[in-house]
């Protein structure tokens, strides 16, 4: 039984809605629902899930639609109700709180005439303009927003640097400025090592490490994908965060995080943080460790990034590992997750959160697997390994599930864990799967329990394997630290009460898991 209504002019916060969404699925008798606004990608959606009533494909952008599937009739009216009144209850809730939010940047400026940054976090067609008019009045520019164009970054950019200003993104999902965490970021300790990433769990993960591994973190810039992956862009932001972490009296180390970039941007980049003086540390994805050239340092993956600006931080010798745990226990725990396998059973699932922890674990599975039986992905840069449907595995099958494939008109998987949890499902069924491969990601704007919100479906996944006379093997990582609201201990524990395998980072989890495939194959 389904159900769809409109309301005409009725506009909401989509995070906002997400959560009255989320609420609206607990119901008894509710199997799915969608409270979302009228847009173009919203649209898009409700299609793919059936709820496109004709109503619905005539919705504008500032109508609200409430969308109910149920076991019957009843079940759905009562969700139709529920949604209403959350909706009224949450906004009064809302306005009883919060103080007045001024409209337009020009009302904000006036509010706060001292300010000097701005987040900017509206839809891509309307980006641009907001920061256009935040740089030119003097203000550093955060610009979470996604589907900004190519040329309207490279304009921004330009602007920025002519005036000494950083605009961070678009697409900048993380930054942590003056100690204040910005957007996805964690509660990490202050130090002397500066960050420059142009990704946001790529930067997140790094943060967290040099936390747990003793040091602090001065600054930590984010610029956006595209700054050095395309050369038109050039780094431009990524080499004014570098000078501006070259001059801070607070950097001591300093360390540039991304995804592979264009060849002479890369030079670049290594030619400025060869300028600093400081010391450098330097991981480009994919890219191998290398020797030593003078103040500069290259790290093979994001860990070890992390663990050598922690060394030069503390003046400690850096000692290369690809575990923490003794040799004996990552044997113990291979012979452990393989012994109750069923013959059929060698294939991994990799289903992430963070698309920076995705291309680490794709890289590492290609290096190692890949050119004997290949692993398939919807972010490959293989065409041939690309899936031709993101929504069906092929035999190892890695997926960075916060994808623009699995996100437009949808919340982050790092703020909605159900799209994740789906996948589990639905990957539990094939009788090859011998393992999961996950990454739960704390902070500020991630799920208040991600490890919670999926534990049920990975208990059921687990049993499925059983009852096929089999095991299912789990390997996790948590991105996080222990000043993290999530509680990361907590978060640990819910893990491991199913069994599951908790290792200390991304690297170190996806390493174990080709372990575990090498022995079950």
């Amino acid at each position: 039984m389904r159900k769809v209504l409109i309301e005409k002019d009725s506009y909401y916060d989509s995070v906002f809605l997400m959560l009255i969404s989320r609420e609206v699925k607990k119901i008894p008798g509710v199997r799915d629902a969608v409270v979302s606004m009228g847009t173009e990608a919203n649209r898009e959606l409700l299609k793919k899930v059936g709820f496109l009533t004709r109503e619905a494909e005539q919705a504008a952008p500032n109508d609200l639609i409430i969308a109910v599937e149920g076991d019957n009739d009843e079940a759905v009216s009562n969700a139709l109700q529920s949604a209403r009144e959350l909706l009224i209850s949450k906004k009064s809730e809302a306005k009883a709180e919060e103080e007045y939010r001024p409209v337009s940047l020009d009302t904000a400026f006036k509010m706060l005439p001292d300010s000097n940054l701005v987040i900017i976090s509206v839809p891509g067609i309307h980006a641009a303009r907001e920061a256009k008019i935040a740089l030119e009045n003097d203000r550093h520019v955060m610009l979470f927003s996604d589907n900004v164009s190519l040329e309207d970054e490279i304009e921004l950019k330009k602007l920025a640097v002519s005036r000494g200003l950083l605009m961070m993104g678009p697409d900048c999902g993380t930054a942590i400025i003056n100690g204040k965490p910005l957007c996805f970021a964690n509660v990490v300790r202050r130090g002397n090592i500066g960050v420059a990433a142009a990704s946001g769990t790529g930067l997140q993960e790094v943060t967290c490490s040099i936390d747990r591994q003793g040091g602090g973190i001065s600054q930590a810039i984010g610029t956006g994908g595209r700054d050095l992956m395309e050369s038109s862009v050039g780094g431009m932001m990524m080499l004014l965060g570098i000078e501006a972490l070259k001059n801070d009296p607070a950097t001591g180390v300093i360390v540039v995080i991304s995804k592979p970039p264009a060849e002479d941007t890369a030079k670049n980049v290594i030619s400025k943080l060869n300028e600093t003086g400081k010391p450098c540390v330097i991981h480009f994805t994919g890219m191998k460790s290398r020797e030593q050239s003078g103040n500069l340092r290259f790290a093979g993956n994001l860990e070890a990034a992390a663990s050598m600006a922690a060394a030069l931080s503390s003046g400690r010798e850096y000692r290369p590992s690809t575990f923490t745990l003794p040799a004996l226990e990552i044997e113990q725990l291979v012979k452990h997750e393989t012994a109750g396998m069923s013959r059929p059973q060698r294939y991994l699932r990799g289903l992430f959160t963070g698309g920076t922890l995705a291309d680490e674990a794709l890289i590492l599975f290609e290096w190692e697997i890949g050119s004997s039986c290949g692993v398939y992905s919807n972010i490959h840069t293989i065409p041939e390994r690309i899936l031709k449907d993101p929504d069906i595995s092929k035999a190892h099958t890695i997926v960075d599930m916060g994808d623009d494939l699995f996100t437009a008109g949808r919340p982050h998987p790092m703020i909605d864990p159900s799209l994740r949890e789906k996948r589990i499902l639905k990957e539990m069924h094939d009788p090859e799967v011998a393992l999961f491969l996950l990454d739960i990601v704390l902070g500020y704007g991630s799920h208040v329990d991600p490890a919670g919100a999926i534990i049920e479906s990975l208990k059921e996944a687990k049993k499925q394997a059983k009852n096929r006379g089999g095991y299912l093997s789990i390997v996790a990582s948590i991105t996080g630290t222990r000043g993290d609201f999530q509680n990361m201990e907590e978060q640990k524990k819910t893990l491991e009460s199913i069994g599951c395998v908790v290792m200390p980072s991304n690297y170190q989890a996806s390493m174990l898991a080709l372990e575990i495939i090498g022995k079950a194959a």
